[in-house]
């Protein structure tokens, strides 16, 4: 595991990092399944838990409130994810964007009206993943956690729907 970020705080409070750290940024890296957002959400923890610190009752074991703090953080990126995906797929305005590969390009409204039109029909949750994926860009892990199945299945619906609108668009 590389370096965990230093965070500065009186001694009592240092002691609980120290102790729990490792572990806190294990859960963080397990439920986001990106370096970056974990790091974040690592930090985010243990500043949200300093703050709260002076309110905590010291004789409770520490370890399931902190990981309640990191899991609540962790739900809450999730829920924000699954919530831009939403947007970005109600946003269909931009399906033109959608590169079918190297035999088709859209010339002009009727192709993409023919596209859109494609793209509606598509089943709501390869839909979505389909968006996410080709319009905004997210990665299949980020996908898979934002509809809530595996990167492996985020890649499969991608792949599917990529061959529906080939063949939807033939048969136009």
């Amino acid at each position: 595991m590389s370096r965990i970020p230093k965070i500065d705080c009186p001694p009592p409070f240092e002691e609980i990092i120290r102790r729990h750290q490792r572990e806190i940024l294990r859960l963080t890296l397990r439920m986001t399944n990106d370096r970056e957002d974990a790091l974040d959400i690592f930090q985010e923890t243990w500043l949200r838990a300093y703050r709260a610190y002076p309110r905590v009752e010291l004789s409770l074991n520490l370890r399931p409130w902190l990981y309640r703090i990191a899991t609540n953080l962790c739900l809450n990126h999730k829920r924000d994810k699954m919530r831009r995906g939403r947007v970005l797929v109600e946003n269909s305005a931009t399906a033109e964007n959608i590169h079918f590969g190297h035999d088709h390009h859209f010339d002009g409204c009727e192709d993409v009206s023919k596209l859109r039109l494609i793209i509606q029909k598509l089943p709501r949750k390869q839909k979505e993943a389909l968006m996410m994926r080709k319009l905004g860009g997210f990665s299949y892990s980020e996908v898979g956690t934002a509809l809530e199945c595996s990167t492996l299945s985020a890649r499969a619906n991608v792949s599917q729907e990529m061959k529906k609108l080939r063949y939807g668009w033939r048969q136009l």
